[in-house]
């Protein structure tokens, strides 16, 4: 599917989901956020920082919060995507239009707007220690350019790598990963950079 370049061609393009997108945009819109589209997704920004989103998947569709995290939760309906790996953002995810309590959505809406005018982010630890897999640090070892530009990159980026690698359950797959990743460390990009305005 292409990349939508507006809302309404988002919507439309979800056709499954249009009735739930639609409702959570019309929430949305009762705020002062300004609508967008980044990643191919309606996203909604206050003074240019990001606030939440809207989107559809294959089972269910939902807005998600990039300071979810902060939220006052009291419902216990927001996830996070990715248990461990995750640390600000948290999901709020529908699998029909009914499902929708929009008390609850208005709230966590409100609490994200609160949260970004008070200036109110999740803050992670750049500093956290990067664990090089081994595979990595075998190429390193035979290879100085490589393990110089690694190290210039930021700590997020080399987590990035580090993680896609150590991921990778078979021995071929991670080779196979290395002969992708080696030449854009070389050019010092990060492996998600494409997918970044």
């Amino acid at each position: 599917m292409a990349k939508a370049g507006n809302v309404e061609a988002y919507i439309s393009e979800n056709s499954f989901w249009k009735e739930g997108l639609i409702r959570l945009r019309e929430l949305v819109l009762e705020t002062n956020l300004e609508e967008t589209i980044k990643w191919g997704q309606p996203t909604y920004t206050l003074g240019k920082k990001n606030v939440l989103a809207i989107g559809a998947f294959k089972g269910h569709f939902g807005i998600w919060f990039f300071n979810g995290a902060l939220l006052n939760d009291p419902e216990n309906v927001l996830t996070n995507a990715q248990e461990g790996k995750t640390k600000a953002t948290r999901q709020l995810r529908f699998t029909s239009p009914e499902d929708i309590d929009e008390a609850i959505v208005r709230n966590l809406i409100q609490q994200a707007v609160n949260n970004q005018k008070m200036g109110r982010e999740v803050t992670i630890d750049p500093k956290r220690e990067v664990s090089i897999p081994d595979e990595l640090a075998q190429n390193f070892s035979n290879d100085d350019e490589l393990k110089r530009r690694f190290h210039d990159l930021t700590p997020g980026r080399q987590r990035d790598y580090a993680e896609y690698i150590s991921t990778a359950k078979q021995s071929k797959t991670k080779q196979r990963r290395l002969d992708k990743i080696i030449p854009m460390i070389k050019k010092g990009i990060g492996l998600n950079d494409k997918y970044q305005k």
